[in-house]
């Protein structure tokens, strides 16, 4: 049934994948193959191709770039010269490159260059760590991010008067996990003007206690409102900030990243460092909604070695899950609200259909079943409205970033629209340690419903969301078979069966990204003809133990036949 999915789903998007002239060569000789000498030869291990015909192979063999042999050891070896890199797994496994679809790789870089929440277990954990950087560091704004209240044994939010112990002289402002929310203290609040009478912004919330003060705890657009005390990053710092994303991204083994909500500026200073070699990895840019003229005006662009690309608009529906900002059709089970919608349709409407026209794929931020389901409603009235004979793309691919919480009756329209889910499984196994209680547990029917999804017929984008999430390709692996968070722990009724295959697994880092970004011809299976892109681990994630699969590591990362991170 899952084979015939898989194949339908491919169908239905109308991509065709396979070079028809240059099919996998296995079973002849090399010299029945008249192939050309080889520039790099890998073998020595296990090598999934992400093909159904011929999903394993012993070798494969580059050339420009290019796979040209995918087969047996010997056949490969016959194509050697004195000058043929040879590359040797030790046991080691071999994928088509990993690509994640949903990331942020300023923000990754931005993680490990300011002050970094992620993983602290407890608000004191995130005073100390505050007190910690600010001792360390004299500046005017400290700003951090990466907490998450979710198992603190404090059971709360984190507030002002809990950042006031620490830092009381300048503002601090620390977001959580997800973006959707930060926590400030006074001197923040003071220097933004924020106080009980100051108005509640669109798309957003200032928290307040029972005396009508705020917290300190801001939601969503609201964190707006002290945006401008944060010091405007200098291009060096961007720069900085994308190479150090990169680099951590080619050693986790990521070929490629589907870049979201990415600045004008940010796009030419990739297309710089990609063809000055200083970026390695690929990257396929979704441009955010201030920018967003921008490239509907000047088209969709690729620099000069082909690795970055811009085609794509990112914009947002509701907020998170976790900050109760998500938007919901029925209010939250745990809290007397709906959440909140970011966008507002007549705002909107004309950026989707003047992209239809132009040939841009909307990459659309939703994840209660309100703003799913209003993003299915909103993508329909443009499809409507553009009819396949005025678009540039007659199959847009448009795509749904997030898709966690679905009412039942909208799951089919994914594949009756062609929407494709893009989706991060690493949410599913921390998110369950809380939406339930946000959600109660009917709506867990149609929450992180991955093979529900692909039993009608559509492919699922993998991602990592990270920072909102570590970015580790193998924890999102792991998520998405498992359904279980890195304890082992499921918790009562977490809907097991919504798991994924693990060939599933591993073409929702493969050949689904490479579907959804438009790159299927190029990359996303190993196979004659394609882009040598290549991610190699210690572990095999088709046959190791589930717990296991956490545990391995990135051995081997090449893009284009170059070679980024080598530990073997």
């Amino acid at each position: 049934m899952r084979f015939i999915r898989n194949i339908l789903s491919l169908t239905i998007f109308a991509l065709s994948y396979a070079f028809t002239a240059n099919a996998i060569q296995t079973g002849n000789s090399a010299s029945d193959l008249n192939l050309q000498t080889a520039d790099m030869i890998i073998w020595g291990g296990t090598i999934y191709t992400a093909e159904d015909s011929t999903p394993t192979a012993e070798a494969i063999a580059i050339a420009n770039d290019r796979i040209i042999y995918v087969g047996n050891r010997a056949d490969a070896g016959a194509l050697a010269s004195n000058t043929t890199e040879i590359i040797d797994l030790n046991g080691a496994t071999l994928y088509p490159g990993f690509v994640d679809a949903h990331a942020h790789l300023s923000g990754i870089g931005a993680r490990e260059l300011t002050l970094n929440l992620e993983g602290l277990n407890s608000l004191t954990a995130v005073k100390d760590a505050l007190r910690a950087y600010s001792t360390e560091n004299d500046l005017a704004v400290i700003v951090g991010r990466g907490w998450i209240e979710t198992h603190w044994p404090e059971g709360r939010f984190p507030s002002r008067w809990d950042l006031d112990e620490i830092v009381a002289d300048r503002p601090v402002i620390l977001t959580r996990a997800d973006g959707h929310a930060a926590v400030v203290n006074t001197a923040a609040l003071t220097a933004a003007n924020i106080d009980g009478e100051t108005p509640i912004p669109f798309g957003g919330d200032i928290i307040k206690n029972a005396l009508g003060e705020p917290t300190g705890l801001l939601i969503d657009l609201a964190q707006g409102l002290v945006s401008n005390l944060i010091p405007a990053p200098t291009p060096e710092d961007i720069r900085q900030q994308l190479t150090v994303g990169a680099d951590i991204y080619a050693q986790y083994g990521w070929t490629g990243l589907h870049n979201m909500s990415v600045s004008w500026t940010e796009v030419e200073m990739l297309e710089a460092l990609s063809d000055e070699n200083t970026v390695g990895i690929r990257v396929y840019n979704s441009i955010n909604r201030a920018d967003a003229d921008t490239l509907l005006t000047t088209g969709a662009r690729t620099n000069t070695n082909g690795r970055a690309v811009t085609r794509a608009i990112k914009l947002y529906m509701d907020g998170a899950l976790g900050s109760r900002g998500a938007a919901l059709i029925e209010p939250y089970s745990d809290a007397n609200t709906l959440g909140l919608m970011l966008s507002k349709e007549e705002e909107v409407a004309p950026i989707l259909e003047d992209a239809l026209r132009r040939g841009i794929q909307m990459n659309v931020h939703a994840i209660g079943d309100r703003g799913n389901r209003e993003l299915l409603n909103w993508f329909e009235k443009a499809f409507n409205a553009v009819p396949p004979t005025e678009r540039a793309v007659s199959v847009p691919r448009w795509r749904d970033e997030h898709t966690q919480i679905l009412h039942l009756d909208d799951i089919p329209r994914y594949q009756t629209l062609g929407v494709i889910p893009s989706m991060q499984p690493s949410h599913a196994i921390g998110d369950l340690h809380f939406a339930p209680d946000r959600l109660g547990d009917t709506r867990l029917d149609g929450a992180y419903a991955w093979t529900t999804l692909l039993e009608t017929g559509v492919i699922i984008a993998g991602g990592s969301d990270a920072p909102v999430e570590r970015g580790d390709p193998l924890i999102e692996f792991y998520a998405a078979t498992a359904r279980r968070d890195l304890n082992g722990f499921q918790g009562e009724n977490w809907r097991a069966r919504e798991a994924l295959t693990r060939a599933e697994a591993l073409k929702m880092f493969t050949l689904w990204p490479a579907i959804a970004s438009f790159a299927e011809d190029e990359i996303g299976s190993i196979a004659v003809g394609k882009k040598a892109d290549f991610t190699a681990f210690t572990i095999n994630l088709m046959t190791a133990i589930e717990t296991d699969i956490p545990k391995g590591k990135a051995v081997l990362t090449i893009v284009d036949g170059r070679v980024l991170h080598n530990s073997l």
